[in-house]
């Protein structure tokens, strides 16, 4: 089948040629093959950079403005290349090859060039290129798959609590362009059988926020595990913050609690963070009389802890802003506290109800796809929830 069926839209060829006899012997061969090609002709290099928007450049390496080698980088130098083929003279096949490894995708040698062989040659060129860029496509997606597991594995740990009879459920999901962002949590049990747990939202979007996020959330554990006691945890958080952020407009919020041993009170550290909530019907939300600011925030004032009694069973849920802020129904109402306290009432009727599977979805799970339902589709921000419980459900 002829060429131009399989491919009905023309091949658009730019020829940097400056020699008028050589322009027209290429115009003749092309006219006489069996495939349409709009051809456009610039004399120079720097004519040249201003009609790149073409499939295929035939580059003459003797032009007025550039010679050799130095006409091709200059053309390479430009954003979005398409294909080049270079044109060679009879005694300088040579310089061909050097072109070929400099990044030309061909050569032609011009005298031994007949219409088959220059629409072959540009149409390779052309399929050579678009397979280069699809392979360094391909090697961008596998570096930020590489840092996206980086980051997942540095903020979303596993939590570190030997205490088998303390429920502890984590769940996170990532906004809808699908990259992580500053939301972190970790729960770890101290020397003491006191377990800490916490959840933080470095503010921004993106890659820098992830990597803060992660630096903090290590830094945060690492503090935990080296029997720092829970405010000055915290003082080392809002420290590496201060030194590691890219702006100094850049804070966190985060929620710090820290369980009993005997699992019956805990220590609560608001630091600008949305309040945790206390699981049951109705569910509500924790005290919150001791409410601090946000790390990073360059205010007066620190972390004082709020002690909270609990039940002989318990469960208490952290979470980030993000699942607060989704918008619902009609897409212009937040959910906002009161609505995240109605859809956990709803989950715990359906883990209670009769032939409820144990082995189903987690709580936080059920939670984040009520949530996902309602909104309508994958959330905008990202959002990290954990959850703490004690004397089964």
């Amino acid at each position: 089948m002829p060429y131009h069926e399989i491919n009905p839209r023309p091949i658009s060829v730019l020829l940097v040629e400056d020699d008028d006899g050589d322009a027209f012997l290429v115009s003749e061969l092309f006219a006489d093959a069996d495939v349409p090609v709009d051809l456009v002709r610039a004399r120079t290099v720097d004519e040249a950079l201003v009609h790149l928007d073409v499939d295929c450049i035939l580059l003459d390496l003797g032009l007025p403005d550039a010679v050799g080698i130095d006409a091709l980088e200059r053309v390479l130098e430009a954003p979005s290349i398409p294909a080049v083929v270079v044109l060679t003279g009879l005694s300088d096949t040579g310089q061909g090859l050097r072109a070929v490894a400099a990044g030309a995708q061909d050569y032609l040698v011009k005298g031994e060039v007949d219409a088959e062989l220059l629409t072959r040659s540009v149409r390779y060129a052309i399929q050579r290129r678009r397979a280069e860029r699809q392979e360094r496509e391909l090697y961008r997606a596998q570096v930020r798959n590489y840092e996206t597991t980086r980051l997942e594995r540095a903020l979303l740990p596993t939590p570190l609590v030997g205490d088998g009879a303390l429920e502890v459920l984590v769940g996170y999901r990532a906004g809808r362009d699908g990259l992580l962002g500053g939301d972190f949590y970790d729960v770890v049990e101290r020397d003491d059988g006191s377990v800490a747990a916490v959840v933080g939202d470095v503010a921004g979007h993106g890659p820098d926020e992830a990597a803060l996020g992660a630096t903090l959330r290590t830094a945060w554990r690492t503090s935990v595990l080296a029997g720092l006691s829970p405010a000055k945890v915290l003082d080392v958080v809002e420290q590496i913050l201060t030194a590691e952020r890219g702006r100094p407009e850049i804070f966190a919020t985060l929620v710090q609690v820290v369980v009993a041993p005997d699992r019956r009170s805990l220590d609560l550290y608001l630091c600008g963070h949305p309040t945790p909530f206390l699981l049951g019907v109705p569910t509500t939300s924790l005290p919150s009389d001791t409410r601090g600011r946000a790390l990073g925030i360059p205010v007066l004032g620190g972390w004082q802890p709020q002690r909270v009694e609990l039940e002989e069973r318990w469960r208490v849920i952290m979470f980030t802003d993000g699942v607060l802020e989704t918008t619902v129904d009609d897409g212009l109402t937040r959910l906002g506290e009161e609505g995240l306290q109605r859809v956990m009432e709803q989950q715990l009727a359906t883990e209670a109800a009769p032939g409820a599977d144990p082995a189903g979805p987690s709580f936080v799970d059920s939670v984040l796809e009520a949530v996902t339902a309602r909104h309508g589709g994958n959330l905008v921000d990202d959002t990290a929830l954990v959850l703490l419980g004690w004397g089964g459900r």
